[in-house]
């Protein structure tokens, strides 16, 4: 699954290289190795698009035209009261935060399952404590080693266990729709951060699918108007990917930005979403 991953990845990057020459099909899937049959379902698959229809969702000029829809979206969301469970897709969420105590220590009397699995936007590893999950990283297959040796730094002083069996229910719920009918049982995430950050991440929390916000919203959800950087610097430390959708924030200009696990995975989960294909 992982290769399939690479090779939509790679025909994103070919078909935005080329797009001033309107690659054809046959060209796209022939440079990823594919026949065009099953690259057009594979791309549609893995985007929720055809590759014909791939380009409009993410030009600069409709990520404007989404930007000026979304403007006030943030403040509305903040203000309707939406301080409890965020929303996100039709599932709830629920969110708690470390003691500064644990916070402080890097996870002491924390402990902490892992596992690596496959999943809609390629691999990932995910760790979750008995209070919820608190770290969803999109990697390649070959930065297994890597990102342990990086999880471990995070939370030097947790009780790490490998756990792929346990994680694998949990991932299981959030990519295959299951939520979606469990909205009574939310899913709960672990936030380490400072206060600024969390408060950040509650905010993306809010942002419906399909719907994109500007970091200069985000500043302004939070009430800091000014500190647009900080927001972007929290953004970037978001430690649970897609679940708190960091995905969804871009920058005033249209452009989408960096992403903090590849802007081609950014371009992928924002194609599904903006076509309406979910998870």
């Amino acid at each position: 699954m992982d290769s399939e991953y690479r090779r939509i990845e790679k025909a994103i990057r070919y078909i935005e290289g080329h797009v001033g020459e309107q690659p054809s099909l046959d060209e796209v899937s022939r440079y990823v190795g594919l026949s065009p049959y099953h690259f057009q379902r594979v791309f549609k698959r893995w985007t929720g698009v055809s590759p014909k229809r791939y380009l409009q969702f993410l030009t600069v000029e409709n990520a404007k035209r989404l930007l000026r829809q979304s403007s006030s979206l943030l403040d509305t969301a903040l203000e309707v009261g939406l301080s409890g469970p965020g929303r996100l897709h039709d599932l709830f969420v629920s969110v708690e935060s470390m003691t500064p105590g644990q916070f402080k220590s890097g996870g002491a009397g924390v402990t902490l399952e892992y596992g690596f699995h496959e999943t809609p936007f390629g691999r990932a590893l995910l760790a979750v404590a008995e209070e919820g999950i608190t770290d969803l990283w999109f990697i390649d297959e070959e930065e297994e080693g890597g990102a342990l040796v990086e999880l471990i730094k995070t939370w030097p002083a947790a009780d790490l266990k490998e756990g792929s069996e346990a994680t694998r229910r949990i991932a299981d719920r959030i990519f295959d729709g299951a939520l979606k009918q469990a909205k009574g049982d939310p899913i709960n995430l672990l936030l380490r951060g400072t206060n600024f950050q969390i408060k950040v991440w509650q905010a993306l929390l809010r942002i419906p699918e399909g719907t994109v916000v500007s970091y200069a919203d985000v500043a302004k959800g939070v009430g800091r108007p000014d500190a647009v950087r900080a927001v972007a610097g929290a953004v970037a430390k978001n430690p649970i990917a897609w679940l708190i959708p960091c995905h969804r924030v871009l920058r005033s200009s249209g452009e989408l930005g960096g992403y903090r696990w590849g802007v081609e995975r950014k371009k992928m989960m924002l194609s599904r979403e903006l076509a309406g294909g979910g998870v």
